[in-house]
């Protein structure tokens, strides 16, 4: 079965249609998740699709081959031979060269491929045939909630921030009051109250520390309110969500009144944690180095932006570095570090996407007056559909 437009599925549509979904072994290094768990892979096969995964391939997240068996997958295909006999091919990251070449033309690949930066895979992926879709893509609204996988994984960053900031400080997180005196809690600073930024702001709560949070979109200060935290009011009053939810680009003007509006909340603060991220662009600068040396000897900064640039100037991909006193930790691909349910949430994710994809007969059509598939498509029938050009 090939990824046809919907009128031509529309002609076809004699008899229930079988998709073959395949699922291999992640590629990059330190990528421990896999794109489909057992339990995805069984409400796929019980809504009438073949899965067909590598053998070995849930094993770092928790999930072994007799599990998938269990949920109706076939089990124990290599890399090329899966790829070669799917109509959709489903990733977590971008797929190898190999997989590439080993799939049919006219199939489809899924997985978060980066699509905006990633020009020259889009590029290769429309010149092998294939239809890609980028789930890093997926709109914010109502009924695209379940296949958001942006928020699905950036929940596990913002929970397990707080972690690593809480075994690293010297400090209790919550008040202790003992006979030999009172211990203040540990003040935290979330920068950024997206989905991560909430659920660090929740976990820093649970821990018992006094938290505050900053974000340039005012609209989002009843829900940091609603977690017990207090909210920093930007310094401007001009709002700066973006059409899309997330907060648009400051100007160079605006950064330097934010970096100065912040300074002396970042001095006061234990641990801060930074969680800004522009879709497609560099992270923003949020915490110069001069800002870190105002902190107390001691100090944890925590970067989630670190793959895309960092928010903290003394910021090193995949590194924990000392600045000043400060410990400054630019930690990479943080869902990966809890594969399981990581793993779990982004195969709804999937599993949510192709629902979408498949009309009543079982088939799968692209209507791109749907606007999910409009927007996560980024290859088709051998063209380029998306262009990020600024």
């Amino acid at each position: 079965m090939l990824f046809v437009g919907c009128d031509a599925v529309r002609e076809n549509q004699q008899s229930r249609l079988t998709v073959r979904i395949g699922v291999n072994k992640e590629h990059l290094e330190g990528e421990r998740r896999v794109a489909l768990t057992p339990d995805s892979a069984s409400r796929l096969v019980k809504a009438g699709h073949e899965v067909k995964v590598q053998g070995g391939c849930g094993e770092e997240s928790g999930y072994g081959d007799a599990q998938y068996e269990a949920a109706g997958a076939e089990v124990g295909f290599g890399v090329g031979d899966i790829a070669h006999a799917v109509d959709v091919m489903v990733k977590v990251g971008i797929p190898s060269e190999y997989e590439v070449g080993a799939l049919q033309r006219g199939s489809a690949i899924i997985g978060v491929l980066d699509a905006r930066r990633n020009t020259e895979l889009v590029s290769h992926l429309a010149e092998s045939g294939l239809t890609a879709l980028a789930m890093e893509l997926v709109p914010r609204i109502a009924r695209a909630q379940s296949m958001d996988v942006l928020s699905s994984q950036a929940s596990l960053a913002g929970y397990k921030a707080v972690l690593i900031a809480a075994d690293t400080i010297g400090k209790f997180f919550p008040m202790m009051m003992t006979a030999a005196g009172t211990i203040p809690p540990a003040q935290v600073l979330v920068l950024g109250a997206g989905v991560a930024g909430l659920q660090a702001i929740a976990t820093a709560k649970r821990l018992g520390a006094a938290v505050s949070a900053f974000d340039v979109r005012a609209v989002v200060a009843e829900q940091v309110e609603s977690l017990g935290a207090t909210f920093i009011a930007p310094p401007s009053a001009a709002d700066a969500e973006s059409a899309g939810g997330y907060a648009r680009a400051q100007t160079e003007d605006e950064n330097v009144r934010q970096q100065d509006f912040l300074a002396p909340y970042v001095a006061k603060s234990d641990v801060v944690i930074t969680t800004a991220a522009i879709p497609g662009r560099a992270a923003p600068l949020l915490v110069t180095s001069q800002m870190l040396s105002g902190m107390k000897p001691g100090s944890v900064v925590v970067d989630l932006a670190a793959e895309t640039g960092g928010n903290v100037e003394a910021t090193m991909a995949g590194e924990s570095v000392e600045c000043d006193g400060v410990i400054v930790h630019g930690p990479v691909n943080m869902p990966s570090t809890m594969p399981y349910h990581a793993s779990s949430l982004y195969g709804r994710n999937v599993e949510s996407i192709i629902g979408l994809l498949t009309d009543e007969n079982g088939g799968m059509m692209l209507d791109f007056d749907d606007e999910v598939i409009d927007a996560v498509c980024v290859a088709h029938d051998g063209a380029v559909r998306k262009s990020f050009e600024e």
